[in-house]
């Protein structure tokens, strides 16, 4: 039986992701992290849709050690969410080690129901800025895992190279688009669907849906 663990959000890329492994896999897990993020209304929305797409096996699991040790616009609602970067060059909503806890998490995860894959919807061609969501790290960290576990546990990460229009083309292939595009929360400001159209979460999904469109006609 193949079984893998899908770090999920309930954004946009991760739900593209979970349809996309319900459909390879014969048993699916989601991990959803409440770090009492900024927007964690995306807890609730993780869970809608994981009942939704008939997902039996979904854990949220409590890290908010994560929001007392960082200091960003994701885990402070006194800082503002904007692509200008902080003195570390890095955007304000950068969280340090934020993908580095999950995938050690989902890696344990994965040993104890002996899963063999972890699925991750990071993306070095249209993303932040975060230096945690590049290839190098993924295989760094697969690499680690199995190290650590001594067991062979591969990290896929199925929208690493694709723009977010290739991503919408990819929910479209699975006959899920207007499921992704109004079921799903990516804003930072909490807000479903197409979010508050400001932040830079927003305007990132917006412009790959935008040229999406543009492309099919």
């Amino acid at each position: 039986m193949k079984k893998a663990v899908v770090i999920f959000s309930g954004g946009q890329d991760s739900t593209t992701c979970l349809i996309k492994a319900l459909s390879e896999f014969d048993e699916v897990h989601c991990i959803t992290f409440d770090y009492n993020q900024r927007h964690k209304e995306e807890i609730s929305v993780s869970c809608n849709i994981t009942k939704e797409l008939g997902v039996t096996f979904h854990k949220i699991m409590n890290i908010e050690l994560l929001n007392e040790l960082t200091v960003s616009s994701l885990t402070r609602d006194n800082i503002k969410v904007t692509n200008e970067t902080k003195e570390n060059k890095f955007p304000t909503s950068f969280v340090p080690g934020r993908n580095i806890l999950f995938l050690t998490l989902a890696g344990i995860y994965a040993y104890q129901i002996n899963a063999e894959t972890i699925i991750t919807g990071v993306c070095e061609t249209d993303f932040s800025g975060y230096p945690d969501c590049r290839n190098e790290f993924i295989k760094s960290m697969e690499k680690s895992l199995q190290l650590g576990m001594d067991k062979t546990i591969k990290i896929e990460a199925p929208l690493m190279y694709l723009t977010k229009a290739e991503t919408w083309g990819l929910a479209e292939k699975y006959n899920k688009l207007d499921f992704i595009k109004e079921k799903t929360l990516t804003c930072y400001n909490g807000i479903i669907s197409d979010g508050c159209g400001e932040c830079p979460a927003c305007i990132l999904r917006k412009k790959g849906f935008d040229s999406f469109i543009k492309n099919k006609v």
